[in-house]
């Protein structure tokens, strides 16, 4: 049975998808852009910001789900530009202290021209 995560301290789902699924015991979270879940608007202009916002979502949906970081077991990270990666590594590494395994990979354009999006995968 799938049950589908739904909070209004991560941006609304605006297309048809979920913010995060429930099967069995593991969590998949829809990817998480920058967006100020209060005004539904990308506030951060440099990749710390929008790192740290992303992070902010994703303990929002990890925590409606009755999980947190310490469960997630993978994630997947996209930044527009590789150059980035170490500054967003830093501010992920904050918050992913048991070191999921990754993938990370540099895409040519995001969601409202973000610099970063994450997804998880996490046990419940």
């Amino acid at each position: 049975m799938l049950k589908k995560i739904e909070t209004t301290n991560a941006p609304a789902a605006i297309g048809p998808y979920s913010q995060g699924i429930i099967v069995g015991n593991i969590l998949f979270s829809s990817g998480q852009i920058a967006i100020n879940p209060a005004n539904g608007e990308v506030e951060a202009t440099d990749i710390v910001g929008q790192t740290e916002q992303v992070m902010k979502n994703i303990g929002a949906i990890l925590a409606e789900a009755g999980t947190d970081y310490s469960k997630v077991v993978k994630t997947t990270c996209f930044l527009a530009d590789m150059n980035d990666f170490a500054t967003f590594n830093e501010v992920y590494g904050k918050y992913f202290t048991e070191k999921p395994a990754r993938s990370c990979v540099a895409v040519k354009t995001l969601p409202k021209n973000v610099l970063c999006e994450v997804e998880v995968i996490a046990e419940i």
